[in-house]
Formats: structure tokens, sequence, C-alpha cells
């Protein structure tokens, strides 16, 4: 088979399929990309076997078809050398001979069999759920939650989002243990309540290939796969077996105390304390009296010490609670607006950290972060 391809077009497409690629593959054929070619689309295919990413083009010079894994970092090597230019291929599927050529040069590879590449999983058709996805939507939810996923070998089910699809919302959740975040959207819905828990690695490579689509994104999954088909990509991978916690339970409803306050001068007054804090703990003090907050963090085996002042408003009574100051800094990082609320009821209870303004009604965010004992 034959067929002229950009060198660019195809580096980027290989690029965003190439991080599926594990450095630690079983097989020795998943260290390769499947490429097929049939009636003018290319496919592409990469796997490690728990996710497999596809990409298809379409090709306007081509000559035959079939189908052949070509080693994947000999190849993406070799194009990331070339400025904007036509490459032909030229494929002999029986000696797995592959030459490219350009202009000025010609490169010659061995592939391997294309059909001892693992075969995709299938989605059940009695069991298969399904529904249409905005782009924006399914990208946001990744990216408010996907940080406060775990690495938990103990408890694989925190080391991925939950998603809880309902004819009244569709939530994203995802906890560590520390810290939790919850992302529900109003403006989704689904025909039934149903649920999965979609694993770290496929919701990267979602939040990479997302900004770029601009239709709708159609979700299928049954109690073991998911599939995501975008317009020139589809993912399926496996989900993450087992129940989700109840996530609902943890969150306190009673926090009489309330603070507002300005996200990026608390933001980069945490990151300035912070360097004083110890480091095996991290831990800061929030200092709550009228409408001031006292930030402070000290490591005694160094004898150094920062604090600072910052106006807020207040209600409630005087109150000093510690966080790791690594979580909270990365929670304020992940909300999006100019103010934002911590709502406490006592220093040993979880404070929940709200947006204090958005620009979205639909959308409704929570995170969670467990304190800190001060006298430790």
């Amino acid at each position: 088979m034959k067929f002229v391809v950009s060198s660019m077009e195809l580096l980027s497409h290989l690029q965003a399929i190439n991080r599926v690629i594990s450095t630690k593959n079983t097989l020795p054929i998943l260290d390769n990309f499947l490429f097929s070619l049939e009636d003018g689309i290319l496919e592409v295919t990469a796997s490690d076997l728990e996710s497999t990413l596809i990409t298809n083009m379409k090709i306007e010079n081509t000559d035959g078809s079939g189908m052949i894994a070509i080693p994947a970092r000999i190849l993406t090597d070799t194009l990331k050398e070339f400025s904007d230019i036509p490459l032909s291929f030229e494929i002999n599927t029986d000696t797995l001979g592959i030459i490219i050529q350009s202009e000025n040069g010609k490169f010659t590879i061995v592939g391997q069999n294309g059909k001892e590449f693992p075969q995709l999983p299938v989605i059940k058709g009695d069991r298969k759920e399904n529904l249409e996805l905005d782009p924006e939507l399914l990208l946001a939810g990744i990216n408010k939650t996907l940080f406060a996923t775990a690495d938990d070998e103990l408890r694989p089910v925190m080391n991925g989002i939950f998603m809880e699809l309902s004819p009244d919302d569709i939530t994203f959740v995802a906890s560590d243990a520390h810290k939790l975040v919850r992302y529900k959207r109003t403006d989704a819905k689904a025909g039934a309540v149903s649920s999965f828990i979609l694993p770290k690695k496929p919701a990267s490579l979602l939040k990479n290939i997302l900004p770029k689509e601009s239709n709708a994104v159609m979700l299928e999954f049954d109690e073991k796969n998911a599939s995501f088909t975008l317009s020139n990509y589809r993912l399926i991978c496996r989900l993450v077996e087992g129940n989700y916690p109840s996530y609902n339970s943890v969150i306190p409803k009673n926090n009489p105390y309330r603070m507002t306050i300005d996200r990026v001068s608390f933001h980069n007054s945490l990151k300035r304390v912070s360097v004083f804090s110890n480091q095996a703990s991290n831990l800061v003090k929030l200092a709550l009296t009228g409408n001031q907050i006292n930030i402070s963090a000290q490591d005694i085996d160094f004898s150094i010490s920062a604090n600072e002042r910052l106006s807020c408003q207040y209600e409630g009574e005087d109150l000093e609670i510690g966080f790791k100051s690594t979580f909270l800094i990365e929670i304020l990082a992940n909300l999006p607006s100019s103010e934002v609320i911590l709502e406490m009821s006592d220093p040993t209870r979880a404070g929940i950290l709200l947006p204090g303004d958005t620009d979205n009604d639909q959308e409704d965010i929570l995170m969670l972060l467990m304190p800190m004992m001060i006298n430790a």
C-alpha cells in the first residue's frame, strides 16, 4: 500500500496518541503504532491494553489498502526533524518493509504484522449506556477533578474520576481521602441513573485532545469498558472496577463559620508563607478573628517562621485551623473565581471551599479539605 501525507499533520496526530504507549509494555507489539489504510482513510492506533486511542486522517493520495505495525519511537523521532513537507509511504505488507521518501531522502524501517496487534474491547450491546456530551463540559469536569485523584494501590477505586449520570445532572467526583472535589453540571443529563470510574490515564488523554474538539462527544460504556468518540479520535479504556465510596456522607452539612477572601491574594500569600513550613508536614495555620486572617507557618528544626495578615469577610467566632499547604494551594489554583469562600465548623472537621462568584449558573463546584492537627 502507498500514501502521501503531510509530515506535520501526521506528527500532530501521532503525538496525541503516543501518550498512550507505556514505557514498560508486556507485549513488544505495543511499542508500535498500528497503521490501517482503507478507502482513503488512514487510521492509526496506539494501545497499552488498558487504554486504546485511535486517530483517523483523510488522505487524498493513496494506493491500495492494508495494515502494518510501525515502531512508534523511530517514526515520531524522524517526523520531528522535518519541516512541513509531503512524505511518501510505501509499505509492503508481505515483507513488512516500509520506505518513507521525502524530496531529498529515503528512510527504511521494518514493521510488524498488524494482525498481532490486540483486538479492541467490545462494549456489550445489551449492557450499553450511551449519551452525547458537550466537549467543553467533559473537559471542565476532567480539569476540575483530575488533580484530586489518588495514587493508592490498595484502593484502586480512588485512582480515577467518578462520573455519576442522572436525568437531572452529571457529576464528576475525585478524592484522595485528604481532599475531595465535586463538580456538578445541570446542563447535561442522561436517560437513566448510572455511573462509572474513569481511570487517571485515559482522563489525562482526553484532557489533551478535547480542547481541539468542537462537535459533541459520543460516550458509550458498559460495566467494564468506556468509549469516547470525537471527530478525529476514539478512546476506548477499561474502567476501574469496584464501588466508589459514598462521597456525600463526608461533606459536612452545618458550617457556621464562613470566610470570603480574594482568591489570588490568599493563594499568593499561602505560597510565600508555606516556604517556611515544616517540610514533612507542610502545615500552615489560619487564625480568623474579626475581618482578618493571619496565615502562619514555622519550622522549629531550622528556627524559621513566617506570618502574613490579610483582610477578609468573616462570619463566626474566632477560630484557628491548620491545613496542609500544598493541598490548599492546589485547590485554590483550581477554583475558577475572583473570590473564594471557606466554610468551617471546627478545627477537627473538613473545610469546604466554594467559588465566590461563577460565570455559569449551571455549574456547581465544591472542594473539601481535611484539616491537620495544629499541635502535632
